[in-house]
């Protein structure tokens, strides 16, 4: 059986900069980009414009700026398979790693699968409706685009993450709301209470997301009551999930730690998992960032942890 040095699992920013960076330590890295389970890119192919990736004074989408990270990596020689990761075999090193047609055994492995936002099934948020065009799982990356400014906006969520995201959307919008299904809020108490005081930011309680409504981008929201089961149909020019994030982690059959929410778990300041050998990056270990940025930044982490792990073994 092919026997590689490291292998990468994931296509985001942390898997081609360590891809990148372990290809130009000469290891020779081995790729999965995935297939069926997203596509290569991570979240970020469904990104339009990114302008808050340094280097890019006037922006770039999310497409090209994956696309130029992948042809970086392959410049130096990574070998990439457009192929899901179905297995890992953890308890002996080498690793056993079982693609889709594929498998190889491999001295180290950097986990750089990323996580995946949740969103709801509602009308109107799906691909191919409005999502990416006034609909979005995340305001820091997308909250300054010019379509958000100076419009409503909602945020769909109730926990420390949903007031962040509409904390942080003041700045641009002229009025937030927070759409919470309950009558009180998840977030902790001195989060919830920056938002109830926050001026431009007013909570919708008992309600949910009926639908969104828009021509080329969004224009309106319906909204249900659920005391009274009224309707009403609102003007807004975003939409942004805020109910967390699903770490893609399946393929590991629980063969590392994680914490209650899915995400791995690191030595603090390293890309060390607990078995040795084993790295993980980007989102699939991040629950606090989740930037393009700070992905790319622990990926090369991981190849250097993954580097120095090689040579004390006399690889």
């Amino acid at each position: 059986m092919d026997r590689k040095k490291i292998i990468i699992i994931g296509s985001g920013p942390a898997a081609f900069t360590a891809a990148i960076y372990a290809a130009r330590a000469n290891l020779s890295p081995l790729l999965f980009e995935g297939f069926f389970s997203g596509p290569s890119g991570g979240q970020l192919m469904t990104t339009t414009e990114v302008e808050n990736y340094p280097g890019f004074p006037d922006g770039i989408t999310g497409p090209e700026l994956m696309m130029a990270m992948k042809k970086q990596s392959e410049r130096f020689g990574t070998e990439i398979l457009t192929e899901d990761v179905e297995s890992v075999d953890l308890s002996k090193r080498p690793f056993l790693v079982k693609g889709s047609k594929n498998q190889f055994e491999a001295e180290c492995i950097i986990v750089a699968t990323g996580a995946t936002a949740k969103r709801l099934d509602i009308p109107g948020t799906r691909d191919g409706e409005f999502w990416q065009k006034g609909v979005t799982a995340c305001a820091v990356c997308d909250g300054a685009m010019p379509i958000f400014r100076d419009k409503e906006l909602y945020v769909i969520g109730g926990g420390d993450t949903a007031v962040e995201e509409a904390i942080f959307l003041t700045k641009y919008g002229s009025k937030v709301y927070m759409v919470h299904r309950r009558d009180a809020l998840r977030a902790s108490k001195i989060m919830a209470q920056h938002a109830m005081e926050h001026p431009k930011i007013e909570i919708l309680w008992n309600h949910v997301l009926q639908s969104v409504e828009g021509e080329d981008v969004v224009t309106s929201v319906t909204l249900q009551n659920l005391e009274t089961k009224e309707e009403s149909k609102r003007s807004a020019a975003g939409v942004f999930f805020a109910i967390g994030h699903n770490p893609n982690t399946g393929f590991l059959n629980g063969q590392l730690k994680s914490d209650d929410h899915g995400y791995l778990l690191v030595k603090l300041g390293t890309t060390l998992t607990e078995v040795e050998g084993v790295f993980a990056a980007g989102d699939v270990q991040d629950k606090v960032y989740r930037q393009a940025v700070s992905a790319a930044g622990s990926g090369c982490m991981a190849a250097l942890d993954a580097e120095r792990f090689l040579t004390t073994q006399g690889i």
